[in-house]
């Protein structure tokens, strides 16, 4: 006879939701920067009330575009979820998700794959229900239409503008926009006067930066004088009293990129508009100057040589990006070399950035990544940029968005001799005691 012994029922364990939030504002002025703290704290406070729902985070980018690719706090939210670290998203609204209808159901749907859901809030939108996706495609497209009619009402503002003869920006050395007028700033003039002094004098633009920082003169932005502040200085009309409107503008109302105005759009240009800190023979003679220099010394353009490292290795002192250089070229020292651009024009009084050799870069990067030898495609595959916070010290920011601290150090100066030099040596050693010996035998 079988026996059958009947079990209770396990209690059944209540899975919580990992729920974190995404907030984001598009400018950087301080009601926007307190904007994005009350977005930050309310989510906060929203997510920790649920007793079902466990806090995984808050995911905030600051004055950036709604273009996915360039928000870093976005892009670390996707990594997580990707991860299996989150649950759920929370977000105010479709527009701060994304600007575009494609970016908003790409993202939407990558997650929902992933068993994610995103809400939005003004709209009461779960992406995860039945019609989730129908109603996004529609407010979406609504909410793209919405921002470029905000953009072309901007457009037409600012040429209403230009054409009234009025800036829309004022940020620059020497003058500050007032009431729609270029007004001079008299002690910032005298600085704009003296750069335009010591160019025509002989001086070139990296002469005049150091200068700048060694005297201690200020800059706009409170920064380290730079050798294109005043190439930027010196070809701007507006120091001589004119006006040339609408160098620049935005491609469009999703990317914002700025495009230089090479004919695509009207300029406008007028004459004598404010007050002028330097006379226009002043400021044609530096013109005059400027080509003549660059006629010399600036010669057709060769092809632009792309290493692995380009553009992907940045000094978190100044913010500039490193550049390849041979040091001690020309001798037995010489050796490649990945050095801060800002250090290597304007000296370590700017930025006392370190230098680092190639060889050890390569042979870093190779251990950091698990492979027997450096290889560009598994770099650039993998990581998006190296930062060099201090001395010794490299941060790899990998495309998924994790940061991977790693240390390194020059060899002395007897490792890095080869056998070829050591000989050498002791041949001069040899030959330095032998002529000794002969001269106190003389």
């Amino acid at each position: 006879m079988k026996i059958v012994t009947k079990l209770d029922a396990l209690p059944q364990i209540t899975r919580y939701k990992r729920v974190a939030a995404y907030a984001r504002v598009s400018g950087g002025k301080d009601s926007m920067r307190h904007s994005l703290s009350a977005q930050v704290s309310y989510y906060s406070a929203l997510i920790q009330r649920r007793i079902d729902w466990v806090f995984a985070g808050i995911y905030a980018d600051e004055a950036v575009t709604g273009t996915k690719d360039n928000r870093a706090e976005f892009q670390r939210l996707l990594a997580d979820c990707r991860a299996g670290k989150i649950d759920m998203v929370i977000t105010k609204s479709i527009t701060r998700f994304a600007r575009n209808t494609v970016t908003t159901l790409e993202t939407v749907r990558e997650l929902k794959d992933l068993g994610i859901d995103v809400f939005f809030e003004k709209e009461n939108i779960y992406s995860i229900s039945r019609d989730g996706e129908f109603l996004l495609s529609i407010l979406a497209s609504v909410a793209q239409e919405e921002s470029r009619s905000a953009s072309e009402n901007c457009k037409w503002r600012i040429r209403k503008m230009f054409l009234q003869g009025r800036p829309s920006t004022g940020h620059m050395l020497g003058y500050r926009l007032r009431e729609g007028k270029l007004c001079v700033v008299p002690d910032e003039a005298e600085v704009v006067r003296q750069i335009f002094a010591d160019y025509i004098g002989g001086m070139g633009n990296i002469a005049i930066s150091k200068k700048l920082n060694e005297q201690g003169v200020p800059t706009r932005n409170g920064g380290a004088w730079q050798f294109s502040t005043i190439d930027k200085i010196l070809r701007n009309e507006k120091y001589a009293g004119d006006m040339v409107l609408q160098k620049k503008f935005r491609k469009d109302h999703i990317s914002k990129k700025t495009c230089i105005n090479r004919g695509e759009l009207q300029k406008y240009h007028i004459k004598g508009s404010h007050e002028a800190i330097v006379s226009s023979e002043i400021f044609e003679q530096v013109q005059q100057i400027r080509a003549t220099r660059a006629a010399k010394y600036h010669p057709a353009p060769k092809a632009v040589v792309a290493y692995p490292f380009t553009h992907r290795i940045i000094c978190e002192r100044c913010n500039k990006h490193y550049h390849r250089k041979h040091s001690n070229a020309g001798t037995k020292y010489e050796k490649v070399v990945w050095i801060c651009s800002t250090f290597n024009t304007l000296g370590k009084t700017v930025c006392d950035a370190q230098q680092i050799p190639e060889n050890i870069l390569l042979a870093k990067t190779a251990e950091l990544l698990g492979i027997p030898a450096f290889d560009e495609a598994v770099f650039k595959a993998q990581i998006a940029e190296i930062w060099v916070p201090s001395h010794g010290k490299l941060i790899y920011v990998c495309r998924d968005g994790i940061r991977i601290e790693a240390e390194w150090q020059n060899p002395s100066r007897a490792q890095s001799w080869t056998p070829e030099m050591k000989e050498a040596a002791r041949k001069r050693q040899r030959k330095f005691l032998e002529e000794r010996k002969l001269q106190n035998e003389d």
